[in-house]
C-alpha cells in the first residue's frame, strides 16, 4: 500500500488531526485502492479521512446528506458517506470486518475523552496551555507547555511546543520540537512544512524518518515505497521554501499523478501558482479542488484574490457565500470578505483583513491584502509595515513586490532597491525578481538604461512575462521610442489575448494623437474584460476627447458628490 493505514491512526489516536488530514488525501486518492478491486479497503480509509475532518471541526465537508447511527455513533461525513457506499457493494459475507473496521475507527481520539485516571499532571498542564491557544495567549501557553519534562511529552504536545516556539520566534527550539515529532512519526505533515519554512534541508528532515525495517519482504517493499513518496514530498515543501518554485511545482505534480485528485497537493500547488503570477492554471487547480471537495476553506482566500484579478466578481460572490455557509470564523473567510468588499468600501474591507490577522497572527494573506489596501489608499509607509509583517513570517514574491512599491511611492529609493536585490538574490532565476529591480532603476532618470536591460532579461528568462512587457513599453514611451512601445506590444498581442496589452496600446495612441486607434484598443480591452476599470475610464476620456469635450473639466454634479458619498456610507452599513 502507497499510505500505511496504522500511521493514519497514530496521528488520529495523537489528536494531530490536521496531519492527519493531509495524509487523509494521500490515503485515499491512492490509485493502489480502489473501489472495484478492494471496496473494504477503500471504505475503511474512507472512514479514517472522516474522523481526521470530524476532529477538525470541518463538518461542512462532513455532512452532506445522511447521518447513519454505526455502534450508537453519528457519522457525519461527505467521506464517511462514501466509505458507507464502498461498504454496500461489498459482498454481505464480508460486511462484518467492516463493520468492526468502522466501530474502531470511530473510536474518540479527543484529548477531551481520556480515562480519568489516565489524568496526570502533565496533561493538565496541557489542557491549560490548549486553553490558552484557543485565546491567542501563546506567551501563557508556552509557560504552561515548558513546565512538562522533555521526556513526558507526547506528540501532539512536542507539535503544539513547536507551534509556540515558532510563534514567539525562538526558530531553533521550534526546530527541536519538530524534528522530535518526526522521529516518532515521519508522517507528521505539518512538521514537514514548517521545518522546510525554517529553513532545514530536506535530506536533514528526510534523515529523522525512523528506518526500522518491517517483516516480510512484500512489507519491506511498502515501506520503502510509501517512503519514497514521502521524500520527494519533502524535497517539494523545500524547494517551495527556498523560493524554488519551478522545482516544487514539478515534483507536486509528479506526485499527483501517482494521487490523482488530491486535494492537498491541488491546493499546494494551486497556491504557488498564485504566489508566482500563473493566475490561469491557479485557478483551475482551484476550481478542480472545489469540484472535487465544495466545503474546502484552505487558500480559498488565494483563490479569491485571482478572481478579483480576473474581475470575476460573480464567482467571487459565490465564492464568500459559500465559506460564511461553511465556517465565518476561518481567517480565510475574512481575508475573501476583505477582497470582495475592497471596490465598495476600502475602510470595511482594511477591518475584515485586521480581523483575519487577529484570528491567526500567521495569516500570510491577510498581511498580504492588508499592504494592498494600504497602498490602494494611498498609505504607503502603512503598507510597508504590513508587507514587512508578511515578509517576516515567510518571504514570497507577493511581499517583496509590495514592499518595492511601497517604497517607491514615498521615494525612498535605496530601501526599495535593497528589497529588490533580496528578491534576487533569493529567486536568481525569477523573471519578476529581475523586473522588481528594474522598475527601481526605472523610477530615476539616470537608471533607466539599467532598468531596460533588466527588463529586457527578465522576458529572456521567462519570454511570456507579460508585467515586463508592460513595463519595458511604458520606458520606451516615457524615452520617446513610441514606434518600439507600439511594436513590442502588438508583437505580444499576436501570441496574447490580453486586456492589459490592449490597454497599454490604446494608451500609447492616445498619447501620440491616434484616437481612432486608441478607441479600438479600449474596446477589444473591454470585449475581454468588461470589468476592466483602466479600460473604462480611458474609453470614457477618449469619448469625450472625440465630442470635443475637454475631459479634465469638472462635472456638474459634482457638487452632489458629498450627498452621494453619505448614500453609500448608508448604504454599505445597512449591508
Amino acid at each position: 500500500m502507497d499510505v500505511p493505514k496504522d500511521q493514519m491512526s497514530t496521528l488520529l489516536d495523537h489528536g494531530l488531526f490536521p496531519s492527519a488530514q493531509m495524509l487523509g488525501c494521500f490515503l485515499v486518492s491512492s490509485s493502489s485502492v480502489s473501489i472495484e478491486t478492494s471496496p473494504h479497503l477503500k471504505a475503511e480509509n474512507l472512514v479514517l479521512l472522516g474522523d481526521a475532518l470530524f476532529r477538525e471541526k470541518e463538518y461542512k465537508r462532513a455532512i452532506v446528506n445522511n447521518l447513519v447511527i454505526l455502534d450508537f455513533r453519528l457519522i457525519s461525513h461527505h467521506a464517511y458517506k462514501q466509505a458507507l457506499h464502498c461498504h454496500r457493494i461489498i459482498p454481505k459475507q464480508n460486511a462484518t470486518p467492516i463493520r468492526s473496521a468502522l466501530s474502531a475507527s470511530t473510536r474518540s481520539s479527543s484529548p477531551n475523552s481520556f480515562n480519568i485516571s489516565a489524568i496526570n499532571e502533565n496533561e493538565v498542564k496541557f489542557k491549560i496551555a490548549s486553553s490558552h491557544c484557543a485565546l491567542n495567549e501563546n506567551r501563557a501557553a508556552l509557560l504552561e507547555m515548558e513546565g512538562i519534562p522533555s521526556k513526558a511529552r507526547n506528540l501532539q504536545m512536542n507539535l503544539m511546543m513547536g507551534k509556540l516556539y515558532r510563534s514567539s520566534r525562538h526558530t531553533r527550539a521550534a526546530v527541536t520540537c519538530y524534528k522530535e515529532c518526526l522521529r516518532h512519526c515521519p508522517y507528521i505533515i505539518e512538521a514537514i512544512i514548517a521545518l522546510a519554512e525554517l529553513g532545514v534541508a530536506a535530506k536533514d528532515i528526510i534523515s529523522l524518518f525512523p528506518q526500522t525495517p518491517t517483516r516480510g519482504a512484500r512489507s519491506t517493499f511498502d515501506h520503502f515505497d510509501s517512503s519514497r513518496w514521502l521524500q520527494r514530498y519533502v524535497e517539494a515543501q523545500c524547494c517551495i521554501a527556498s523560493n524554488d518554485y519551478k522545482g516544487g511545482l514539478e515534483i507536486f505534480a509528479e506526485l499527483l499523478r501517482r494521487f490523482p485528485c488530491n486535494i492537498h497537493i491541488l491546493l499546494e500547488m494551486a497556491k504557488v501558482e498564485a504566489i508566482i503570477g500563473k493566475t490561469e492554471e491557479a485557478i483551475t487547480d482551484f476550481e478542480k479542488v472545489r469540484s472535487t471537495d465544495p466545503y474546502v476553506i484552505t487558500y480559498m482566500d488565494e483563490y479569491a484574490m485571482l478572481l478579483k484579478q480576473k474581475s470575476d466578481y460573480s464567482k467571487l460572490n459565490k465564492l464568500v457565500h459559500d465559506l460564511l455557509n461553511i465556517d465565518p470564523t476561518r481567517p480565510e473567510v475574512f481575508v475573501a470578505l476583505s477582497v470582495l468588499w475592497e471596490r465598495k468600501d476600502e475602510r470595511g474591507a482594511l477591518s475584515y483583513a485586521e480581523k483575519s490577522i487577529r484570528i491567526d497572527e500567521r495569516h500570510i494573506p491577510g498581511y498580504i491584502m492588508k499592504g494592498n489596501l494600504f497602498f490602494s489608499m494611498n498609505r504607503p509607509e502603512a503598507a510597508v509595515v504590513a508587507f514587512r509583517g508578511a515578509q517576516e513570517l515567510r518571504p514570497d514574491l507577493r511581499s517583496y513586490q509590495g514592499l518595492v512599491r511601497s517604497y517607491l511611492a514615498i521615494s525612498k529609493i535605496k530601501e526599495a532597491l535593497h528589497a529588490a536585490r533580496e528578491a534576487m538574490k533569493a529567486m536568481p532565476q525569477s523573471a519578476k525578481a529581475l523586473k522588481l529591480v528594474g522598475d527601481v532603476h526605472a523610477s530615476n532618470t539616470s537608471g533607466r538604461e539599467k532598468a531596460k536591460k533588466f527588463y529586457e532579461s527578465s522576458l529572456r528568462l521567462e519570454p511570456g512575462y507579460l508585467g515586463a512587457a508592460l513595463a519595458l513599453a511604458e520606458l520606451h514611451v516615457i524615452e520617446g521610442r513610441t514606434v518600439d512601445a507600439v511594436t513590442l506590444l502588438e508583437r505580444y498581442l499576436k501570441d496574447w489575448a490580453d486586456d492589459s496589452l490592449h490597454v497599454k496600446l490604446a494608451q500609447v495612441f492616445a498619447a501620440t494623437n491616434m484616437p481612432q486607434d486608441a478607441l479600438s484598443h479600449y474596446q477589444a480591452a473591454l470585449r475581454i474584460n468588461p470589468q476592466n476599470e483602466a479600460a473604462k475610464k480611458g474609453l470614457e476620456r477618449l469619448e469625450k476627447q472625440l465630442k470635443g469635450v475637454d475631459p479634465d473639466a469638472p462635472e456638474e454634479d459634482e457638487e452632489n458628490d458629498v450627498e452621494d458619498a453619505d448614500a453609500d456610507q448608508e448604504e454599505a452599513e445597512l449591508l
